[in-house]
């Protein structure tokens, strides 16, 4: 058995959007006045959560895979690169024990929206909710997190190989 532990990071920048609009969380729909400025949907936290899953297999990350220069990618729902990470076939045989999401975010307050994006997440990666955490924090009107003009998300995940691994060369 081996273990193997991915972190992630993405940052989008935030626009006002006085009519209304939705900033993609955990593939959520969140009710917000901004929009997500972004090549695909700007789910920062699926996003992150691609570059963990890579990192645990020393993959490479989210834009080498899904290029932003890539028109096929415009507007792409998050969900579907997730799906299409799980699928890669360095992956193939790892198993997710847990993730740890953390999302940064002046606005929108997300208190509200939490239990809606575990539950997501946990459908998404086929996991027990009780192996998906999310936490929101503010950036205390520090930089442009703070001044509602970006939002990010940190994700940490852990995965198992129930076989044994071949030795490095």
């Amino acid at each position: 058995m081996q273990q193997r532990v991915g972190l992630g990071f993405d940052i989008h920048r935030l626009e006002p959007c006085p009519d209304g609009g939705v900033v993609w969380l955990a593939g959520v729909a969140v009710p917000a006045p901004y929009q997500v400025i972004a090549h695909s949907d700007g789910d920062v936290v699926l996003h992150a959560l691609c570059d963990a899953l890579l990192g645990t297999v020393a993959a490479g990350d989210i834009g080498e895979h899904f290029p932003d220069t890539d028109a096929t990618y415009a507007g792409a729902a998050s969900d579907t690169l997730l799906a299409a990470v799980l699928a890669l076939p360095a992956l193939q045989g790892w198993r997710i024990i847990n993730v740890d999401v953390n999302i940064i975010a002046q606005a929108p307050r997300l208190s509200e929206h939490k239990p809606a994006l575990r539950r997501h997440l946990s459908h998404l990666l086929q996991l027990s909710p009780e192996c998906v955490s999310i936490k929101a924090r503010s950036h205390e009107g520090v930089d442009a997190i703070g001044e509602k003009r970006a939002i990010s998300a940190q994700v940490i995940v852990l995965t198992q190989h129930d076989s044994a691994m071949p030795a490095a060369h």
